[in-house]
């Protein structure tokens, strides 16, 4: 009797543009097309299934999708079945407008239905037009909103995103996110606790806890409680006690959080950071302009002053506290003295990192519609590159001050810039660079002298295997 043939399961790759959410929610596709009995490919050539997950927070976003999606046609042509799906905040913000640029696109879904992949490719096999289904907001549905539930297939095995909101409720000027992602909720606080306590489970040491304005987390939880009936009394400052709480699972050492917002800033905050032995001594703290007149026009709810005291306060309660930043040059209507003002802030500020951008108006942004105000791509330029100067004389600064101390480093793998070197992050979330005399699993954490500083990223020298990571490791270098 011969042996039936097996069929061989369909296979998928997911590419993903944008931010940390964006990089969560790809994680959720991919899961749930596993589920699904698709396989993931090493490559699009290899794949049935290629999803776009898009970001349309920059300019070229647009540019990069249409892009992907006129090569992707002639690779849909080479091979019955292929389906291509476009996902993310560039599918919710242009809806029908990606089906008729890519009449060849299967599926076009949005934010508030990633829950929704796998039916929506099953149902595009048996609809002679792309699918496009963008719903207007969150499903009042834990699945739909925090589909934590949801199959999820995460890059590493030792770290994990830990989503405790969603959406926005903040106008800035310039930023799109509130239209794609909706208003801010948050997610039920037993829920948080008890994913991180599955993922620790799990094998994962490090979570960063995710959010548009992870510092706002709570505040329609406590306007729900006090229309309940609730006393102010029972009602505790949740993100400052969630980092502690999720601190405090056994299983986790490092807990790290993005993004918050200035304005949200609170000292228990600073507090739980500095009290919490697994809250990483990292704070992203977005800036955006170091001018007063800017920030208003980008309704930013702070002043430089303002932002520069809650820093001040952020490093006089945390030890060892590093800092990265969002800087925006050439925001419509920006002046030289304006500008100045931000190489001011910058510089008093003494990042750590910062990611520096070049304006670019988003159609539905109060900011797109600024023309009139608009700076020269040649002078917004050339801000753009004497801010570099600041910030990165700042970042190597910081970097050379830690020339001898020993770090504790997660280890990531291989170097991309020396395959045969190993690389890792600190707990300030710093990249470095070493060479251990035998193997390091991916995961594992080691102690690390430093020995050289680049404005980027660290060189190091083994010093020993952290076998039972337990406690922040405090190693004098002299012991060593």
């Amino acid at each position: 009797m011969s042996e039936q043939p097996q069929s061989v399961p369909r296979s998928y790759v997911v590419r993903t543009m944008g931010c940390q959410m964006n990089d969560h929610d790809s994680e959720r596709i991919s899961g749930l097309l596993e589920a699904d009995g698709l396989v993931r490919a090493e490559s699009e050539s290899d794949a049935d299934v290629v999803v776009l997950n898009t970001c349309c927070i920059r300019e070229n976003a647009d540019n990069k999708l249409y892009g992907n999606l006129g090569h992707l046609k002639t690779w849909k042509g080479k091979k019955e079945g292929r389906q291509i799906v476009v996902s993310g905040c560039l599918a919710q913000k242009d809806q029908e407008l990606v089906a008729q640029k890519a009449a060849h696109v299967d599926v076009v879904m949005g934010t508030h239905n990633v829950h929704r992949a796998a039916e929506l490719l099953e149902e595009s096999k048996s609809s002679d037009v792309p699918i496009t289904e963008i719903l207007a907001e969150a499903v009042i549905d834990d699945h739909a909103m925090f589909p934590s539930a949801l199959p999820a297939r995460r890059e590493t095995s030792y770290n994990a995103w830990l989503t405790i909101q969603i959406g926005c409720d903040n106008n800035c000027a310039f930023c799109i996110v509130p239209a794609v992602r909706g208003a801010e909720i948050s997610r039920p606080y037993a829920d948080i606790i008890a994913e991180a306590k599955q993922l620790a489970t799990d094998g994962v040491t490090e979570v960063t806890l995710l959010g548009q304005n992870v510092n706002s987390y709570g505040r329609d939880l406590q306007l729900a409680a006090r229309q309940s009936g609730e006393t102010d009394a029972k009602l505790r400052p949740l993100f400052s006690q969630l980092l502690r709480d999720v601190g405090a699972v056994d299983g986790i050492r490092r807990v790290r959080f993005t993004s918050p917002h200035p304005k949200d800033m609170r000292p228990d905050t600073f507090a739980a950071m500095a009290e919490t032995p697994q809250v990483c001594e990292h704070l992203h703290y977005p800036l955006q302009s170091g001018s007063d007149r800017i920030l208003a026009l980008m309704h930013r709810g702070y002043t430089g002053a303002r932002y520069l005291e809650r820093l001040g306060q952020a490093r006089a309660a945390i030890d060892d506290l590093a800092v990265s930043t969002d800087i925006i040059v050439g925001f419509p209507g920006e002046t030289d003295d304006d500008f100045e003002r931000t190489l001011e802030v910058a510089a008093a500020a003494e990042y750590d990192y910062a990611y520096t951008f070049i304006f670019s108006p988003r159609p539905g942004t109060e900011a797109a519609g600024m023309e009139a105000d608009f700076v020269d791509p040649d002078v917004a330029s050339e801000r753009f590159q004497r801010l570099r100067i600041v910030v990165e004389r700042s970042a190597l600064l910081k970097h050379e001050a830690r020339v001898g101390r020993v770090e504790e480093v997660l280890v990531e793998g291989p170097s991309k810039r020396d395959p045969s070197a190993i690389s890792g992050r600190t707990r300030q979330n710093k990249l470095v660079h070493f060479t251990p005399p035998r193997p390091l699993r991916t995961g594992s954490y080691a102690a690390v002298r430093v020995v050289r500083a680049a404005p980027h990223f660290l060189t190091g020298d083994f010093v020993d295997f952290i076998a039972e990571p337990s406690h922040k490791l405090r190693i004098p270098v002299s012991a060593l």
